[in-house]
């Protein structure tokens, strides 16, 4: 046996995969890097290390017989014989290209295990910027290249509660130390959390060599909603509600118009922007109103639900403001209707792709959270938000606006969105919709790969990338920041007390909390009403008004910021006017 050999290969060998019968258990497992010396070529060129990879391992015992079995537990266990199958990865080349060998090796030469600089160096493991982990079962880091997780897109695939929201959250806290700008969708109010420290083991830490750490002054979260739904919010989130068009409008809710609500849209816009420079759609109402068809009704009742989610507003938030250099926004969708939702990330990516062209903003990604929802597959559903989603996934590179997909439903995102990731973070993932869905839209999939991502455990990532030569399994390493994607603990909250409700808000005598009545004006009575009428009209039942109701008065009516349009040659007045009563009156 040759010092430090972990193995000899034996029976038939080839350039692609061989047999080896392990000496060592401790150190040849499942997944395990091996290294063996190649020299089976006469050129010396080919002498070099060779990295190989234990696909399957078994052990066996010849003088263990069944009747042993029945009597109890073997003690000697000193015969078992080990075989682990290894397949060859390859090694590189004087101009760094990777290289397997054309001759098999020869039986009887020994194994060895793996050291970090040939795993690195032959993996393609070379990024320095973003420290993601450690490969699965060693301590080699795993780093990633900034430029290439941004520019070519990045995926993070598992099913729920494997961890993808964390793994994105370590991701996202490497971009923010590297000052990159982040857009993130946040459907479930779950990165917010990115603010706080976190909280964890020190020797946990301490194993990944990270210190806790919080992002509060790099990270403002916008709600779509109102503070009152959403009190955690830093800041409001607002859409342009000046001078909006048939576009924008049916963009909010498509399947609620049809082509005649569409018509008396366009109709009502174009009335009002004769009259007016700017207007809102308070005068959209307005004008709609006046329409003689009864379709208007149904028009009325969409804008008068656009008006109500309180979306529109004059002071929108501005692209450049959600997307600065070293800044993460984060759009919690709390307490906001799916259909707003799509809308809300049609229109904010689509300002976001065209600022990026006009170099308005720098360089960032845009991350979207449960991204089955905004950019799903078809035939599964329909949204305003997919061919946006297309766009920058398929042209964003070109303009350095990278993306970071989400799911817990791979089979669902619209494959042309997926198959546009060079960089993929596969967790558990145990559908097998799913798993097909992986194994068609992305490179490097094998059999082997599908089985291991059925039997990962919680942390434990695939890691796939067009910069690593075949994918490879990744300890996911702690958060910095503090964990907001947590379960809720259901058997923790049936056992907790539930504290009554405050005083104030407890009605000990219900009839006072009746309204008090309203009292309607009584109408004058004309002259020529009889005595019997008058009678009638005087007996009628009326209810008391608050006298702070006494003040109430209409609404003002609309008024057109342009002056009207006065006839040439004229003082004042209309046509019809002048030809009825004169032009002197």
């Amino acid at each position: 046996m040759v010092r430090g050999s972990v193995g000899v290969i034996f029976g038939e060998t080839g350039t692609f995969e061989f047999k080896v019968m392990v000496l060592d258990s401790s150190k040849v497992y499942r997944g395990a890097y091996i290294k063996v010396w190649h020299d089976a070529s006469s050129n010396e060129k080919d002498h070099t290390w060779v990295l190989g990879q234990v696909m399957a391992i078994k052990r066996s015992s010849d003088s263990f017989s069944i009747e042993e079995a029945m009597k109890g537990q073997r003690a000697d266990k000193s015969d078992d014989k080990i075989v682990a199958e290894i397949m060859i990865i390859g090694s590189r080349d004087e101009n760094g290209m990777l290289r397997s060998p054309v001759i098999p090796f020869s039986p009887g030469s020994p194994i060895f295990a793996s050291d970090e600089g040939l795993t690195r160096a032959v993996l393609g493991l070379t990024g320095n910027e973003m420290d993601i982990g450690l490969l699965e079962g060693t301590n080699i880091k795993v780093q990633l290249s900034v430029n290439s997780l941004v520019q070519k897109h990045c995926s993070i695939l598992a099913k729920t509660g494997s961890g993808k929201s964390y793994t994105a959250s370590v991701l996202l806290e490497e971009l923010l130390d590297q000052n990159i700008p982040l857009l993130i969708i946040d459907p479930h109010s779950e990165y917010s959390s990115l603010k706080v420290p976190g909280e964890g083991n020190e020797e946990d830490f301490s194993r990944f060599g990270v210190v806790p750490k919080g992002y509060g002054s790099k990270i403002t979260v916008y709600t779509p909603a109102s503070k009152s739904l959403n009190p955690d919010a830093d800041e409001l989130f607002r859409l342009n509600g000046m001078n909006l068009t048939v576009k924008d409008l049916t963009s909010i809710f498509p399947d609620n118009f049809s082509t005649t609500h569409t018509g008396i849209l366009y109709e009502a816009i174009q009335k009002v922007r004769a009259e007016m420079e700017t207007y809102t759609i308070e005068d959209l109402i307005f004008e709609v109103g006046n329409d003689k068809s009864k379709a208007k009704w149904n028009v009325i009742s969409v804008l008068e639900q656009i008006r109500d989610t309180g979306i529109l507003s004059p002071n929108p938030t501005s692209i450049e403001e959600l997307f600065q250099k070293g800044k993460a926004s984060v759009i919690d969708f709390k307490g906001v209707t799916p259909d707003l939702q799509s809308m809300i990330v049609a229109s904010l990516c689509t300002s976001l792709f065209e600022a990026r062209k006009l170099n308005h903003i720098p360089p960032g990604m845009l991350v979207v959270e449960e991204a089955h929802n905004y950019a799903p597959e078809k035939g599964f559903s329909k949204t305003t938000s997919t061919d946006i989603l297309r766009t920058i996934a398929s042209e964003g590179r070109k303009f350095g606006l990278g993306m970071m997909v989400i799911s817990q439903r791979p089979a669902r995102i619209d494959k042309n969105v997926l198959s546009q990731c060079g960089t993929q973070v596969i967790m558990k993932v145990t559908n097998p919709n799913d798993l097909k869905a992986i194994s068609k839209g992305l490179e490097g999939v094998t059999s082997y790969v599908e089985e291991e991502l059925m039997r990962l455990p919680p942390g434990v990532a695939m890691l796939v990338s067009n910069e690593i030569e075949r994918p490879v399994l990744v300890d996911i390493r702690i958060r910095k920041s503090k964990h907001g994607g947590e379960s809720v603990n259901v058997l923790k909250a049936a056992r907790t007390v539930t504290p009554p409700p405050p005083s104030a808000m407890i009605v000990e005598n219900h009839e006072t909390s009746r309204p008090a009545p309203v009292r309607r004006p009584m109408p004058e009575l004309h002259p020529s009403v009889s005595e019997p009428e008058s009678d009638m009209i005087i007996n009628i039942p009326v209810v008391d008004i608050p006298e702070t109701a006494s003040g109430i008065t209409p609404p003002p009516k609309r008024q057109p910021s342009r002056a009207p349009r006065a006839e040439n040659g004229a003082e004042g007045g209309g046509k019809l006017f002048k030809k009825l009563f004169g032009a002197n009156r």
